[in-house]
């Protein structure tokens, strides 16, 4: 059968290009010249994925009102706040010598579709036809401006510890946070600490929230949103069944539809790469060229810091600094709004950033400073610099311009050398350590920033492996005093998973590999059943016979791993505060430390527990276990045989538009339910909500290379590459995701002409 075809004429293409889409949805981009690929990739993101990319545009900029209504005009203010306005050309420097001109290639195709669309009105998204809206054309600065869809950290914890501290005192942190390396909190000098008022976090998240369009809140707090997570690890070829290094990665992100990620291959003199990246963004950052395989996960450095202002009482617009007054810069600006007149807005800034909110009463402005607002740091755009590298060495220099997000780079190249590096741009913080807010009055200036160059790395371990999960990965030899990049990390169970099944000598193959990056086995199980085995008294019998003899694995048909799962998530981590802490101490954690909770259960030593600990301790485990148990029997029912973690433990992905369509626009849009296994803290991650157990985050999209072997490596990206509800790649990959399967990520032209399912030629036009 011959693939479908379309012959388009494009101005502003150099010479005649190919789409080829594979029947998987995978666009391979052939072109006479880089400019060319880029200028395809921009056209092709627009064909696939314009209403999202629009989308990302408008909320980044600050002109949602404009399409939706004066009731998004606070959110666009926002967003506003948290734009760059730099210097451009040392931004455009930071990303690699042709940056420039690649995303200006690359925005000049997305306008070219644009065009086409005027041309044909027939292929207009459904979304703007429902919503009555058009697409609007790009410039490159749009692409690198817009910072705030990849969030930095840790301002939430800023303001969470800030209050903690106010309400109950320094020593109540302790079940805030667990911090890495061992440090101990300190007051910033001059900080009166007191309740950081909501609208600060308010305007912060209107800013930065991915898909603002149902309302003119933010849809979803910290907790459920929870945080950025990732996998990707290498084997050298000492320890595979091929003989080449494998390098696995699964980047985990909350869950969309259109899906974040999205594949693509470019090819043109000098250039051949494939992989995923952000479909508004050019080139790949996860994937791998002719002689290099990479990936990055999260590496959770502190990136901004929360200042507080003292205002002058007779003119609020002066804030104290030194031995005077400084007075705030205020830009004015006018958002369009759908249907009304466009609303003037001012926006202040100090000079450490922009002000999120002015507490008049208490003569405090809140400014945030962050990596945001220097040169290099819109997300992922670096990755440009290392599309063509060729070994470990040449990626570690392209990384210098990396600014954010903070990432652990993992690559392995086709002569079986492996490598990490560790990439940010991070504050050098002389005076404090980031763990609070700041006064603003010049006590507490950043001395510069670092980058890649001083951060940890690592080549070629004895051990034959290397990876990373967000752990706490700074080596022992890191001068974490002078440098303090940060003390709050992600919980480690998923690297501590993934050691474990990587410790010894046994090589791997490539299918094994896939098989470990699904893997649900909960190391936090694990040790909680230890716990739960030792525990005395009679209480909870049922629930405790009910995981007595179980695997500890998160499988989709477990009953075991769903009674766990409620209890941990609805039961036993929400009670320790209570427990340890003061009244009204939980209420102010958003998201649970897991790590530290657990240690705290097994160490059974906390003042919170009284003269009797580990008696304290263990009806604590017991008693939250008669809660699940009985919270799981209302959900599932009293036949214990029926139930299962799947049951009710479910990946589905939700258009932002379905929120406000009718229920049959909704089903076009929506894609799921289907049941999933693991959850946030397995190597499978699939993160949930703990009001329904929906899986809201985790790994929609992986990659395992063989490397050199390009044509035998694999990967899925749900629930599918289109963001078009008509195409047949909208939801084509979500049972294959939803089964934990993936799909064949064919490099090689032979074996993507033998793939093909339609081919686009594409000639210059006039």
């Amino acid at each position: 059968m011959h693939p479908a075809g379309e012959t388009l004429s494009l101005p502003g293409l150099g010479a005649e290009a190919e789409i080829l889409v594979d029947r998987w949805g995978i666009p391979h981009i052939y072109a006479a010249s880089q400019r060319d690929a880029f200028f395809v990739q921009g056209f092709n993101a627009a064909r696939d994925r314009l209403w999202q990319i629009d989308l990302w545009r408008k909320r980044g900029l600050g002109l949602m009102a404009g399409d939706l209504g004066p009731a998004y005009a606070e959110r666009d203010r926002a967003a506003r706040l948290l734009l760059y306005r730099g210097d451009m050309a040392a931004e455009w420097a930071c990303y690699g010598a042709d940056a420039e001109l690649r995303t200006t290639a690359f925005v000049a195709g997305i306008n070219a579709y644009i065009d086409l669309l005027e041309r044909e009105p027939a292929r207009l998204p459904m979304e703007f036809r429902a919503l009555g809206t058009r697409p609007a054309r790009w410039s490159p600065e749009d692409v690198v401006r817009c910072r705030a869809h990849a969030r930095v950290r840790n301002l939430d914890s800023e303001v969470t510890r800030a209050t903690i501290v106010a309400r109950f005192g320094l020593e109540t942190d302790r079940l805030h946070k667990g911090l890495q390396p061992e440090w101990r909190v300190q007051v910033p000098q001059g900080l009166e600490p007191h309740v950081i008022p909501p609208e600060v976090m308010r305007t912060y998240l209107l800013g930065c929230e991915p898909h603002p369009i149902d309302g003119a809140d933010p849809a979803e707090p910290l907790a459920e949103a929870g945080e950025w997570g990732s996998n990707n690890w290498a084997l050298s070829p000492a320890r595979t069944a091929t003989g080449r290094a494998i390098l696995a990665s699964d980047p985990h992100r909350v869950h969309d539809q259109p899906s974040l990620r999205y594949i693509a291959h470019l090819v043109a003199p000098g250039l051949d790469v494939i992989g995923a990246g952000e479909p508004a963004i050019p080139g790949v950052s996860l994937g791998h060229n002719d002689r290099l395989a990479f990936s990055l996960t999260i590496h959770p450095a502190d990136q901004e810091d929360l200042y507080v202002h003292e205002l002058n009482e007779a003119d609020p617009d002066l804030y104290r600094y030194g031995e005077g007054w400084e007075r705030m810069r205020v830009v004015t600006e006018s958002i369009p709004v759908r249907g009304g007149d466009p609303i003037p807005t001012e926006l202040r800034f100090t000079r450490h950033g922009p002000v999120l909110h002015v507490d008049r009463a208490a003569r405090r402005a809140y400014a945030l400073r962050s990596v945001w607002w220097e040169p290099g740091t819109a997300a992922y755009m670096a990755s440009l610099a290392y599309l063509t590298a060729g070994s470990f060495e040449e990626y570690q220099r392209a990384l210098e311009g990396w600014g954010a997000p903070s990432t652990n780079h993992v690559v392995a190249d086709v002569d079986g050398h492996i490598g990490w590096q560790a990439a940010a741009k991070i504050p050098v913080r002389p005076s404090w350590d980031g763990l609070m807010p700041v006064p603003g009055d010049g006590r507490h200036e950043w001395a510069g920033t670092i980058q890649a160059s001083s951060l940890p790395c690592a080549k070629n371990p004895d051990c034959g492996w290397l990876g990373s999960a967000n752990q706490m990965n700074l080596p022992p030899d890191f001068d974490h005093r002078r440098h303090k990049t940060g003390f709050e990390w992600t919980d480690g169970a998923r690297y501590a998973r993934l050691s474990e099944a990587l410790a010894g000598d046994r090589r791997w193959s490539v299918e094994e590999t896939l098989a470990l990056q699904t893997d649900v086995l909960s190391m936090p199980a694990r040790r909680l059943c230890a716990l739960l085995a030792g525990a005395g008294g009679t209480e909870a019998a049922e629930a405790r016979a009910f995981l007595a003899g179980w695997d500890h694995r998160l499988e989709a048909g477990s009953g075991p791993a769903a009674l766990f799962e409620i209890w941990f998530t609805n039961h036993l981590m929400p009670a320790i505060p209570k427990a340890l802490g003061p009244e009204g101490l939980d209420r102010l954690i958003g998201v649970p430390d897991t790590a530290l909770y657990v240690e705290l259960l097994e160490a059974a030593k906390d003042a919170g527990f009284g003269p009797a600990p580990k008696a304290a301790r263990d009806t604590l485990l017991l008693d939250t276990l008669a809660a699940a148990w009985a919270e799981a029997r209302q959900r599932m029912g009293d036949e214990t045989a029926s139930w299962s973690w799947g049951r009710i433990h479910q990946g589905y992905f939700s258009h932002p538009l379905s929120r406000l369509a009718p229920p049959e626009l909704t089903a076009r849009l929506d894609v799921g339910p289907a049941p999933k296994g693991g959850s946030n803290l397995t190597i499978n991650n699939n993160g949930y909500r703990g009001s329904d157990f929906r899986v809201m985050s985790g790994a929609s999209w992986r990659m395992v290379l063989d490397v050199g072997n390009w044509d035998a490596s694999w990967t899925i990206n749900a629930p599918g590459q289109s963001g078009d509800p008509a195409s047949p790649h909208y939801r084509d990959l979500f049972p294959l995701w939803a089964k934990d399967e993936y799909v064949p990520l064919l490099y090689s032209r032979t074996a993507v002409e033998g793939a093909v399912e339609r081919r686009i030629r594409l000639l210059p036009g006039g």
